[in-house]
């Protein structure tokens, strides 16, 4: 059977469909390669892309992506909502298929030194991959963003794992490493004050005591068809199993209500698991004794 990895990088480009389209470009030309999916938000400005292939063709494409992102993206003149250090500011492996998260380690590593041979990109190793405690957490490493980073890697604890004490000039730094299965999932609020979804974001991220494996932060968004502004609740979800779905959706719901708000929609960047969205129709429509093993008909038929 065929080894399979999964990586899903983000760049820093929602906006510009002809530099977005070069970078997609690197995998669609990477033999062995398949690209599943990718899209873009505007007031992000953040594209996330996401391809499968074996060890080899995923390194090739990873390597390819980078150089072309730092040629064409000057992280000077960036501006979004979401926080970022590189052009290319995150590239996770993880294991589908035929392999192992020791496996997703190794390729980060190699991928992670040829991005700084090759592209000039200084790279953290982070998640499963990282070398110490702190550089597990993608937040803590890219606290300071780009504008801050070349102080920062001067700091005894913070040089980067591969590249040097240094950022590249327009393209900054990047994290390369192994971890599990995400979902990044988004709340729209049906209001644009800004502050309801910042204080939602707070009350259920696990960091200021909220539920575990969540992520949260609350961004101001702007509809690209009407410009009309919503506040927004973004999370990545890093163990839906731990923390699903549904949970955070009840709570963002209740909470909301408290400033008279609603959920007006919710959205998933990216591809699922098909078990976290299975997991909140057990609970929305009250299945009782539901087999996702037996019961759904996929997992016979792939």
């Amino acid at each position: 059977m065929a080894q399979i990895i999964e990586s899903i990088p983000n760049i820093s480009n929602g906006r510009d469909k002809d530099v977005i389209e070069a970078c997609v470009d690197q995998i669609r030309t990477t033999p062995g390669c398949t690209l599943l999916d990718y899209s873009s938000d505007e007031s992000h400005n953040r594209s996330v892309i996401t391809y499968i292939g074996n060890a080899e063709a995923v390194e090739e494409a990873s390597v390819k992506l980078v150089k072309k992102a730092a040629e064409l993206i000057d992280l000077n003149h960036h501006t979004g909502e979401h926080p970022r250090m590189g052009a290319v500011d995150v590239m996770p492996f993880l294991p589908i298929k035929d392999c192992t998260t020791e496996d997703c380690i190794e390729l980060s590593k190699k991928v992670g030194k040829r991005i700084a041979d090759e592209a000039g990109v200084p790279v953290f190793l982070y998640e499963q991959s990282a070398t110490r405690p702190e550089r597990q957490n993608l937040v803590t490493i890219r606290k300071g963003q780009f504008e801050g980073m070349a102080e920062k890697v001067q700091q005894p604890d913070w040089e980067p794992d591969f590249g040097g004490r240094r950022i590249h000039p327009t393209a900054g730094v990047m994290a390369v490493g192994a971890r599990p299965p995400l979902v990044a999932f988004n709340l729209y609020l049906d209001t644009d004050d800004v502050q309801i979804a910042k204080n939602i974001a707070k009350i259920i991220r696990e960091k200021d005591g909220g539920f575990k494996c969540v992520k949260s932060m609350g961004f101001e968004i702007e509809d690209e068809a009407t410009g009309k502004k919503y506040a927004q609740v973004s999370c990545n979800m890093t163990n839906y199993q731990q923390t699903p779905l549904y949970r955070v959706v009840e709570t963002v719901k209740f909470e909301a209500a408290k400033y008279g708000a609603r959920i007006l929609k919710c959205e998933i960047v990216g591809l699922v698991p098909m078990k976290a969205l299975t997991d909140c129709a057990e609970y929305y429509i009250q299945l009782t004794d539901f087999d996702f093993e037996k019961q759904v008909l996929e997992n016979h038929i792939i």
